[in-house]
C-alpha cells in the first residue's frame, strides 16, 4: 500500500462502490474513477467474499484505490481481508471507534469514516477520529449507506471546509452536479445510482456521471482538491 497521491485537482475524486465483477471494476477506472468499493456486509445485495473482492482488485490497476466497506467488523476481520484482497482502505460505515481508525492506520491502511446527517455517528462525532476522509450521506434508509436516498446535500457543506468530504446518498449522472455544487465536497461515492441491478454497474451511466463530475471544475477554480483516496500500489498475487 501507498500513501495519499499530493497531487491536487480541480474537479472531486470519483468512488464506485458495489463491484462485484472484475470487468466491471476496471472498466470503470477506465471510464475514470479514482476508487473502487467492494462491500463485506452480508445484509447488503452487494455483499462480496474475500475471494471475489480479490478477483475485483486484481483487475485494477495499481493508480485505483480497493476500499473495502465495512459495518462495524473488528480489527482481525478488517486486516485479513486487506491483506487477502490487497485493499488500500478501509470504509468504517457503522459505530466503528475512533480507536479502530487509529489502529488501522498504525497497519499503513488508509481509513474513511462514514458519518450520518439524520443518525450516529455524526458531524459532532468526527473530531475523535484521525482519518483520510469522512463519508457523509442521510440515514433514512433500512440498511447502512444510501439507500438510493437524494437529500439536502449542501447540509454537509460547512462541514466540508473543514475536513476532507466524501459526499455519497441518492447521487446519479442526473443530480451529481447540483450535488456536487451544494456541498463541494473532495470526492464522491456512488453505488445504486449507476447500477442496472445490485452489483452490476451500468458503465453508460458511469461515464456519463464522471463526466458530470468532471462538469463541476469551474467551483473549485479557486480550490484546488487534495486527492483523499490512496491508491493500491502493487496487486494480490493470483
Amino acid at each position: 500500500m501507498t500513501d495519499a497521491p499530493s497531487m491536487s485537482r480541480h474537479f472531486p475524486q470519483v468512488k464506485i462502490c458495489g463491484l462485484t465483477h472484475p470487468h466491471e471494476a476496471a472498466q470503470c477506472v477506465s471510464l475514470g474513477a479514482d476508487a473502487i468499493g467492494v462491500v463485506f456486509f452480508p445484509k447488503s445485495p452487494r455483499h462480496v467474499t474475500a475471494d471475489q473482492a480479490r478477483a475485483v482488485v486484481g483487475a485494477l490497476p495499481e493508480t485505483a484505490a480497493a476500499v473495502g466497506v465495512f459495518v462495524d467488523a473488528g480489527f482481525s476481520y478488517i486486516m485479513a481481508r486487506v491483506e487477502r484482497c490487497g485493499l488500500s482502505m478501509a470504509q468504517l460505515h457503522g459505530r466503528e471507534s475512533a480507536g479502530l481508525a487509529a489502529r488501522l492506520k498504525t497497519e499503513g491502511v488508509g481509513v474513511i469514516k462514514a458519518l450520518f446527517v439524520d443518525g450516529k455517528p455524526g458531524f459532532d462525532d468526527a473530531p475523535g477520529f484521525e482519518v483520510d476522509g469522512y463519508l457523509v450521506e442521510c440515514a433514512k434508509g433500512p440498511l447502512p449507506g444510501g439507500n438510493a436516498m437524494a437529500w439536502d446535500w449542501g447540509a454537509a457543506r460547512d462541514f466540508g471546509h473543514r475536513q476532507p468530504l466524501v459526499l455519497a446518498g441518492g447521487l446519479s449522472p442526473d443530480n451529481v452536479a447540483e450535488a456536487v455544487r451544494a456541498a463541494l465536497p473532495a470526492a464522491i461515492d456512488v453505488s445504486s445510482g449507476v447500477e442496472m441491478s445490485p452489483g452490476r454497474k451500468d458503465l453508460h451511466k458511469v461515464a456519463r456521471l464522471i463526466a458530470a463530475v468532471q462538469g463541476t471544475a469551474d467551483q473549485y477554480a479557486d480550490k484546488p482538491i487534495k486527492a483523499l483516496f490512496r491508491p493500491q500500489g502493487k496487486r494480490p498475487d493470483a
